[in-house]
């Protein structure tokens, strides 16, 4: 598989396999390592999590599983997100969903999930979601903290806009390598306002969480995802797909700012056909009929 040279000291699997839908996928510890393993026989090496998901439980789940077979870390990139304080039960502390850029927060939030990984190190620390209450000096404080402990080695961000990047990047003594950002053949906003164009003019290859649009393209009624829905149809036939799927994969992957996709799934027939998707060509007519038909109208 082709990797994606974010830093001097990181690269990363073009596709990468999302856990946040880790706890709810009813598998054991032992069948969640087999298919870790199989993720990696088809190069998948990169595994992305945040803090808060399965109401902060799936960080650990995931090292349970890594420590069934610990020689499995030097072979991943291990990616984590922070800033977003959660009402939860596992929580009992906090009495409103709010966002926590402080240095005090990431630095406790990034030892939790050292130890919730069983490990001493994570590959990529990203922000979450924009705080319009972040103190852009006390992250880079804590982030530079981090960076020379050796604890985490990279860092970015998620669903941050182009300003909000340049601020945060403005104080730090590294730059930012990714920022993860919506992107699916449903969801064009940051196509529109200028995020990915941003991100191409800066050579920051981003990272596209929910690429199937939470699966709305396969069922719902709406017309924007009928339109798509037909247009993928006869484009699989075009191009021998397998599945409108891989079609969409296929959309953000051709893309020139180097989209790296999220696959989501827990189940390998699916986490194998996005992978395929990695050998399907298409046209440039291909690649706008499937955007104009999420417009609803042709390009100006």
């Amino acid at each position: 598989m082709d990797r994606v040279q974010l830093s001097d000291n990181l690269d990363m699997s073009r596709i990468v396999h999302g856990h946040w839908r880790l706890a709810d996928w009813d598998m054991s510890k032992q069948e969640i390592l087999e298919l870790v393993e199989r993720c990696i026989e088809l190069g998948i090496t990169t595994f992305d999590h945040a803090d808060i998901y399965g109401d902060y439980k799936c960080e650990s789940l995931f090292g349970e599983v890594l420590s069934l077979k610990p020689e499995l870390r030097a072979n991943i990139e291990l990616v984590t997100k922070c800033g977003i304080k959660l009402i939860s039960k596992n929580r009992p502390e906090h009495k409103v969903k709010y966002y926590d850029t402080s240095k005090e927060h990431i630095i406790k939030s990034v030892e939790n999930s050292l130890r919730n990984f069983n490990t001493d190190y994570i590959d990529l620390l990203l922000i979450h979601r924009p705080d319009p209450f972040m103190d852009a000096d006390e992250v880079a404080e804590a982030f530079n903290q981090l960076k020379c402990q050796g604890k985490v080695l990279n860092f970015g961000v998620s669903n941050f806009k182009a300003h909000q990047f340049d601020l945060l990047n403005s104080r730090l003594d590294f730059p930012l390598v990714t920022n993860q950002i919506e992107l699916s053949v449903l969801a064009l906003e940051n196509f529109d306002d200028g995020t990915l164009d941003y991100c191409q003019e800066h050579r920051i290859s981003p990272m596209a969480w929910s690429p199937m649009a939470g699966g709305r393209v396969f069922t719902s009624e709406e017309k924007q995802a009928i339109r798509v829905r037909e247009t993928l149809e006869k484009i699989k036939s075009e191009v021998n797909a397998k599945s409108i799927s891989q079609v969409m994969y296929a959309w953000l992957l051709s893309h020139p700012a180097e989209i790296i996709p999220i696959v989501g799934s827990g189940k390998i027939k699916r986490i194998e056909s996005a992978v395929e998707a990695m050998e399907i060509e298409l046209t440039r007519e291909q690649w706008f009929e499937i955007l104009q038909s999420s417009m609803g109208h042709e390009v100006a």
